[in-house]
């Protein structure tokens, strides 16, 4: 076996998984999926000074408090989570 197949399709998804936590795994819900959707959006428009200047505009509020609301959004995208069920 050559070295460049040393690793196999679950070690490379391993990787994958620690390196970035939004991509998921099998036991991911559907709102922890949307949260990370949700985060990776707001994030990316704060990271671009550009779209983040443009919705200061479209909202007549300062680019900082746009920042900063985004921001805010962040910790709760999809609003609390859902109650578990203990079965």
């Amino acid at each position: 076996m050559s070295s460049e197949l040393r690793y196999t399709a679950n070690t490379q998804l391993e990787h994958l998984h620690a390196r970035y936590t939004g991509t998921g795994h099998a036991d991911l819900s559907k709102y922890e999926w949307l949260a990370h959707q949700h985060r990776d959006t707001l994030s990316s428009v704060v990271g671009h000074p550009t779209l983040t200047s443009f919705l200061a505009i479209a909202d007549g509020e300062a680019i900082g408090r746009v920042k900063f609301e985004m921001t805010e959004r962040m910790l709760q995208p999809c609003g609390p989570p859902p109650k578990k069920d203990d079965d």
